[in-house]
């Protein structure tokens, strides 16, 4: 019994402490955020005169937009649901410490202080240009198909209610706010074309399709290159029935070149105004054929070529995209209004999960 007492370790808390160890070396070196991280430091280097632009030459200095981004993208990437619990996370988890670049003994910022300036982001491309920054670094690193693609749309649920849809000329201002009974609009007849979200006036009440419930939402659209299944560009809009064939036409202006490229699609592109102008854009439609009581906008001089059959088992992997953004990135229901804001998170998410995939392809690389 007294070898067990000397050998026992004893129970003392110790208050005060002096460390000699940085977050640097607490972190594991093959910790997945380590390549993730100089992706990012190279992408914001790249941004540097952007933010320069951005802040005044008076005043009291901000956060820094380098710390301010890295620290949005970890709400991303570890599905924080608020900035309130971010600021918790970063006053005592080291490896989040380390990744934005806060010392060990640097106060953290007041959640209030950060949204006020994450909203001077919002207000910015920042978030787009850092998307863009993202793709470059892809490509440079041999990621990237410039000859084969892929593009879809997704909905994105709104935060805002059913019940805050109510018709465009009711100046009573009532927003359901005095309760449930307050509205009620069983019975009634709702369009977009009469009615309009008191609380997010840009989102639209879309049905996904039939025996599906129509909800408040946005529409995220993606084009993806086919080799590695990475997104080369992302839009977000309106919810509404031509919304994915128009904003996918406006993404793949931006993808042609000099040679003939690819498109992969599902059914809701088989209209023929999207493969005539897809063609004559210099890009082969390989539109999946709708031929429910139909006939289909793509023929034989298509569907014949082996390259047809290979693009439409490459474009289900753009679905991978949208189960991510969802699941972990937050995109399944924005916590945001208004579309200028909802679209700048689908850019940064959008950006992260190529992040998290390129240190996937090439994390020995990076």
């Amino acid at each position: 019994m007294a070898y067990n007492r000397v050998m026992r370790g004893h129970d003392v808390i110790q208050t005060d402490i002096f460390s000699y160890i940085s977050p640097e070396q607490r972190v594991p070196k093959d910790h997945p955020l380590r390549p993730i991280r100089i992706l990012v430091n190279d992408a914001l280097t790249a941004l540097s005169r952007d933010f320069d632009r951005m802040y005044s030459d008076m005043g009291r200095p901000s956060i820094a937009p380098e710390k301010l981004l890295r620290a949005l993208l970890l709400q991303i990437l570890y599905t924080i649901r608020s900035e309130r619990m971010l600021m918790e996370q970063l006053d005592y988890n080291l490896l989040f410490r380390w990744f934005v670049g806060l010392n060990m003994d640097d106060a953290v910022w007041d959640k209030t202080v950060f949204t006020k300036n994450r909203d001077r982001m919002l207000r910015s491309d920042v978030a787009r240009l850092f998307f863009e920054a993202v793709v470059e670094q892809a490509r440079l690193l041999g990621l990237l198909s410039d000859e084969h693609f892929s593009v879809d749309g997704t909905l994105i649920e709104a935060w805002a209610s059913q019940k805050s849809f109510q018709r465009k000329d009711n100046d009573s201002g009532g927003d359901g706010s005095n309760g449930n009974g307050s509205v009620n609009f069983h019975g009634e007849q709702r369009t977009n074309q009469t009615h309009e979200s008191k609380t997010d006036p840009d989102a639209r009440l879309y049905r996904k399709g039939k025996g599906k419930e129509a909800k408040l939402c946005y529409a995220g659209h993606v084009v993806m290159e086919n080799r590695n299944g990475l997104a080369i560009d992302g839009h977000l809009s309106k919810a509404t029935g031509t919304a994915e064939r128009a904003a996918a036409l406006e993404m793949l202006a931006d993808v042609t070149g000099q040679k003939r490229v690819t498109v992969g699609t599902d059914k809701g592109y088989d209209t023929r105004d999207f493969v005539e102008q897809t063609r004559t854009m210099n890009i082969t439609p390989h539109v999946t054929q709708n031929t429910s009581g139909r006939s289909s906008a793509i023929d034989g001089r298509t569907t014949r070529h082996e390259g047809y059959a290979v693009s439409l088992r490459r474009r289900a992997r753009i679905e991978e995209i949208f189960g991510w953004l969802k699941t972990v990135g937050g995109q399944r229901k924005t916590r945001y209004r208004g579309e200028s804001k909802v679209g700048w998170m689908f850019d940064l998410s959008l950006a992260a999960y190529n992040l998290v995939r390129m240190r996937n392809l090439a994390g020995d690389c990076i």
